[in-house]
């Protein structure tokens, strides 16, 4: 891929199996940033995941190499601490280290919020609020000392009122 704008970088994107994750995937490799493709490979419901190294992660990374470009695929999940670390990890141990961070993971209830099941909502909820509240941790951990570490937050709650 030619240089651009983000050569030498190394970008984690959460949620970038699909939609606007996966468009930041690929944008962020077209611009040659070394990408981490984080996505569990479940449903757009939250249902399921993917492991096995055959899910939306993957592809994308694939997609990215095709390219010329240079990823790997992560499926862990971040709404631990440990899986927020093994992401950080992974980009480190991929690239020596994470100079951008694009927390998009999510789920979708395509509902209104009077006709949402309480299961829906806690799903919902969960998607999100821990993704946030954990996920941050590693990466600004692994960053002290440093001059910056770009953190995106683009999950925005999928409830329609």
């Amino acid at each position: 891929m030619p240089a651009g704008t983000c050569t030498g970088r190394v970008v984690v994107i959460t949620g970038a199996g699909n939609g606007i994750g996966r468009a930041h995937a690929l944008a962020f490799a077209a611009q040659g940033a070394k990408v981490v493709v984080n996505d569990l490979g479940g449903a757009r419901d939250g249902g399921g995941s993917s492991v096995d190294g055959s899910g939306p992660a993957q592809a994308v990374a694939d997609e990215i190499a095709a390219a010329g470009g240079e990823a790997v695929a992560n499926t862990d999940d971040i709404s631990s601490w440990a899986g927020a670390q093994r992401l950080i990890e992974a980009a480190v141990d991929a690239f020596g280290g994470l100079d951008v961070v694009v927390n998009n993971a999510g789920i979708l209830r395509d509902r209104m919020i009077v006709t949402m099941t309480e299961p829906d909502w806690d799903a919902v909820s969960r998607s999100g609020k821990p993704r946030r509240k954990h996920y941050p941790h590693p990466p600004c951990r692994l960053c002290a000392g440093r001059r910056w570490l770009t953190l995106v937050v683009g999950n925005a709650q999928n409830i329609p009122f």
